[in-house]
């Protein structure tokens, strides 16, 4: 699930580059993830993206080049904005789009891994919005 977490993170702002620090680049930062969110053209955009189903823009790329080190790392390397709206991200999946949540997840943990590392968050966001 956290790789969903992230994926929803990702999604919008750990769509970046590791650079030599401590912390992804803030490059997409500004990226307005609400408007993802109400956009079903621009979330299936980056779920597309995502599950190797369609093109990916410069920053889907980069997000799915970083989603597994964010996953594997508990996104420590994610800025405050970053982790606040993967938060958002997956609040939204996981109580408006249960159907994109299921299909990143078999992706992105098909062992059900990081769904039992983040069982307590993921079980934490169900119903809130």
């Amino acid at each position: 699930m956290k790789a969903i977490i992230l994926i929803g993170l990702s999604v919008v702002v750990t769509i970046a580059w590791a650079r030599p620090g401590n912390t992804y680049t803030d490059k997409w930062d500004h990226i307005n993830v609400d408007e993802i969110l109400e956009s079903n053209r621009l979330l299936k955009g980056y779920v597309d993206c995502l599950l190797e189903r369609g093109r990916c823009t410069p920053d889907g790329k980069a997000l799915k080049e970083t989603l597994p080190d964010a996953l594997e790392h508990e996104c420590s390397k994610c800025t405050e904005k970053q982790k606040t709206a993967s938060d958002k991200v997956i609040r939204h999946l996981v109580n408006k789009r249960p159907d994109l949540w299921t299909e990143l997840a078999a992706k992105y943990d098909p062992d059900n891994m990081y769904q039992q590392r983040y069982k307590d968050k993921i079980e934490e966001v169900k119903g809130k919005q």
